[in-house]
């Protein structure tokens, strides 16, 4: 893992085309700006945490005792 220290209006590079900017720090805040393609998907970690949970839930097999056969109209 990299650590910086970074000072308001100061950025870091990631690769040729992600730009982090650093807004403003506020005791324990920091305000971020990123600047990246929109093809990159970004997301604050806890958010990123629960789509993971949500995606591994669901692909979960159905279970063999589930009736589904009424559950669609015919």
């Amino acid at each position: 893992m990299l650590v910086l220290t970074r000072k308001p209006k100061q950025q870091i590079m990631i690769g040729d085309d992600i730009v982090i900017n650093i807004v403003e720090v506020q005791g324990d805040n920091v305000r971020i700006a990123i600047d990246a393609p929109r093809a990159i998907k970004i997301y604050r970690g806890e958010i990123y945490r629960a789509i993971q949970e949500e995606n591994k839930q669901a692909a979960q097999p159905v279970p063999k005792d589930l009736d589904l056969s009424g559950a669609l109209p015919k």
